[in-house]
């Protein structure tokens, strides 16, 4: 009650100049000025991790620089070296955190929500984040085999009934090869670190505990060994279980300085306290000059799981089960075909419990990556996948209507039936009563959030200003909502006739033909001067990288018919203007090369007929590392990640996409065949596929023998009702019309 008769700012600001500071409120003023006015200004939920991110920095910041003298993490290494092409200056830095190698990948089973991760060197972070191992050969002759300050390691994601990352590392004549994979031994998750290693010399294999990770410092407060030296408990918590007895056991604390400057002395202690959170601890496993010493690491993980993963645990967990239904590529290209495997597990891998982006950074939910998600989990062919991770939207939604995982971004509903819509076309099952309400209820919050009178003809009748996708800038009345809007309103209208209820059809029909006008009339309104015929990111602003938002409307949506000249130019702005190195250069937020934006770009060049999507393509498999993974932004110097999470869902899910639309893609009234196939790979003489895939038609495979001049075309169909119009149109090939699918096609050149 007393607050609203307190002048809180005034004595804020006079405080603030009192002390010498900036008057907050006024620099607070001043920056919103730089947004269009929003009843959302910056979702608490991005202040809340920028908070814990930041906070993780500025404790990098009192602990890394002047103990240079330690081992850390790869990015470390890197970042702080000024003779690597990562070194960043740290003069004004307000925190150091890692901006030049943000890679990593997880290692998991389908169904289990733990994601321990790996780094480029082979960093070992078993806990969500938590502390590391890592491994090392220190020889009696004065040598130091140290992955995070090597140039170089062979480091691998090997697909088998399994996730297993292995790393191998040489010094010269020492060699140090580690894997690491989850395994379920006696109803106990454990993750498995198997280690080899062999040195010309004597010395020592070492395991050693750290208290960082891929982001920075991790406090490591107590480490003990019981009697055997085998069983190690971290924090009090966590048991790691060594398969040998380690010769010696070395333990030392922040005061002390890094365990490897213990290594040749003694010591028998059995434990060590760390008040700083810096306690540092090494397993010597002795090695013999020219003898391989092999040994294993267990780390167990039961406190990691959550309630939905305990609830699974019953389910079979292999690989090998999870991925039958998934579509299957046979292409020549061993690179690309990996690429797909490996993001298809990623995509299983990150929908455990709920659909994460990431395994790290962005382990938690936002409702755009998991409708991209799981667009790509859909069409692959795991329905039943997707299903289960549909129910899990619906608690999320508001009374009134509203999906919500961050606040201010209005994208999210139309987001939602859009899925919806695409999981009941592709797969035919009957929605409950409790979805047909959610459809209904989002689609009402849609029509109540556009703004219902302005005075501006450029933003009357759009959503209200939003933060939106972060990548886009500040606060704005951003396309990207308002077509994700449209294509929502759409979706409603086609479920609401599959629910038998004509007047929400009509309803929902009546306000998407509002809003598409609505829309385009907007754009139509900017200064041609402004926008040279392309589509910005909002009304007010200039062209610029944010609009790349705008393409939505061509991919995935298809609001826009193939070859409309608006989206044709706004693509050639962003190539001309907003790439680097062959990608998409997303200089908001990101600063980087993003592999999923440029993909997204690839699709409007492909649909479009422009083979542009080729060098496209290619740019995006060369961006991903040696396990296949890609992190949300490319550092353009590094080549390292620079921006989220260091193995991005939703990069996996427009690789995936992108993979199946090269031989089939849909169109609102047939299914094109082939559009995508690269020629070299019907030059091979060996058969091409892919398959199944849902389609709102049916599933089909597509095979292609090419064991003479003329390839031989199949199509393995199950429709859903009639028979879909079909047309191939494989580069250097005649365009056919498939009508019978019993028959096999001869594919017949173009004449040069």
């Amino acid at each position: 009650m007393f607050r609203h008769w307190i002048p809180w700012k005034f004595l804020l600001q006079r405080t603030a100049r009192s002390f010498g500071f900036l008057d907050p409120i006024t620099l607070l003023a001043r920056m919103r000025s730089f947004a269009q006015p929003s009843e959302i200004q910056e979702p608490i939920e991005l202040l809340r991790a920028g908070i814990i991110f930041h906070a993780r920095g500025l404790i990098n910041t009192r602990a890394i620089q002047h103990n240079l003298d330690w081992v850390w993490p790869y990015w470390v290494e890197k970042q702080f070296d000024p003779n690597d092409i990562a070194f960043l200056p740290r003069a004004f830095a307000f925190n150091h955190v890692n901006l030049t190698h943000r890679n990593w990948t997880a290692v998991g089973r389908p169904n289990l929500t733990v994601y321990p991760i790996v780094d480029p060197r082979g960093l070992v972070t078993p806990l969500y984040d938590g502390w590391s191992l890592d491994f090392w050969i220190v020889s009696e002759d004065g040598k130091r085999l140290l992955p995070s300050k090597l140039p170089q390691v062979d480091q691998k994601l090997r697909l088998a009934d399994n996730l297993i990352i292995t790393t191998d590392c040489r010094l010269e004549d020492l060699v140090l090869s580690t894997s690491v994979s989850i395994e379920i031994c006696d109803h106990k998750i454990g993750l498995l670190i198997g280690v080899k290693a062999n040195s010309a010399s004597k010395g020592w294999a070492v395991v050693s505990v750290r208290p960082y990770n891929p982001e920075g410092i991790q406090f490591v407060e107590a480490v003990e060994v019981d009697h055997s030296g085998q069983q190690w408990r971290v924090n009090n918590e966590t048991i790691m279980q060594l398969s040998d007895v380690p010769e010696q056991i070395l333990f030392s604390n922040y005061g002390e300085g890094d365990v490897l400057q213990k290594i040749g002395k003694a010591q028998c202690d059995e434990r060590v306290t760390c008040e700083v959170g810096m306690a540092t601890s090494a397993a010597l496993f002795r090695l013999s000059g020219g003898q391989t010493r092999a040994f294993q690491a267990t780390v167990y993980l039961e406190e990691e799981l959550r309630p939905a993963s305990k609830a699974q645990r019953k389910e079979n967990q292999s690989w090998t089960s999870s991925l039958k239904p998934a579509a299957r590529l046979e292409i020549p290209d061993a690179r690309i075909q990996f690429l797909y495997e490996a993001a298809v597990r990623t995509l299983i891998l990150l929908s455990a419990g709920e659909v994460v982006p990431g395994p790290y950074t962005y382990r938690r939910f936002w409702f755009r990556d998991a409708c991209f998600m799981l667009n790509a989990i859909l069409t692959v062919g795991l329905k039943d996948r997707c299903r289960r991770l549909l129910e899990t939207f619906f608690v999320r939604q508001k009374h009134s209507g509203y999906f919500h995982s961050q606040s201010g971004e209005w994208d999210s509903n139309g987001q939602v039936l859009w899925i919806l819509e695409r999981f009941q076309q592709l797969t035919g099952q009957a929605f409950s009563n409790d979805w047909q309400k959610a459809v209904f209820k989002a689609a009402e919050w849609i029509k109540r959030k556009r703004i219902s009178s302005s005075n501006s003809e450029r933003h009357a009748g759009l959503l209200p200003p939003g933060f939106s996708a972060e990548h886009l800038g500040p606060n704005d009345y951003y396309y990207w909502d308002d077509f994700w809007a449209l294509a929502g309103l759409r979706s409603a209208a086609r479920l609401a006739g599959e629910f038998d209820a004509a007047s929400k059809r009509r309803e929902f029909s009546a306000e998407a033909q509002n809003l598409e006008k609505t829309i385009f009339k907007s754009i139509a309104a900017i200064p041609e001067s402004i926008r040279g015929g392309a589509i910005p990111a909002s009304p007010y602003r200039r062209m610029d990288a944010g609009a790349i938002g705008s393409l939505v409307a061509d991919y995935p949506l298809q609001i826009t018919a193939p070859g409309d000249e608006r989206i044709i130019k706004t693509a050639d702005f962003l190539v001309t203007n907003c790439f680097y190195a062959g990608g998409f250069f997303q200089d908001i937020v990101h600063s980087g090369i993003n592999p999923y934006l440029t993909l997204c770009i690839a699709q409007t060049f492909l649909r479009n007929g422009d083979w542009r999507w080729r060098n496209l393509f290619k740019t995006v498999a060369d961006m991903a590392s040696t396990t296949g993974q890609w992190p949300e932004a490319v550092h353009p110097r590094t080549g390292g990640g620079c921006m989220g999470d260091g193995q991005h869902g939703w990069a996996a899910a427009e690789w995936v996409m992108m993979v199946r639309n090269l031989f089939v893609r849909e169109e609102k009234d047939k299914i094109v065949i082939g559009a995508g196939i690269f020629p070299e790979w019907l030059q091979s003489g060996v058969r091409i596929g892919f398959g199944p895939t849902l389609t709102p038609f049916g599933s089909i495979r597509v095979i292609i023998d090419n064991d003479s001049n003329m390839p031989a075309l199949h199509l393995d169909t199950v429709w859903i009702g009639e028979p879909a119009p079909v047309v191939t149109q494989i580069p250097g090939y005649k365009e056919q019309t498939i009508s019978d699918f019993n028959c096999t096609y001869r594919l017949r050149k173009i004449a040069p």
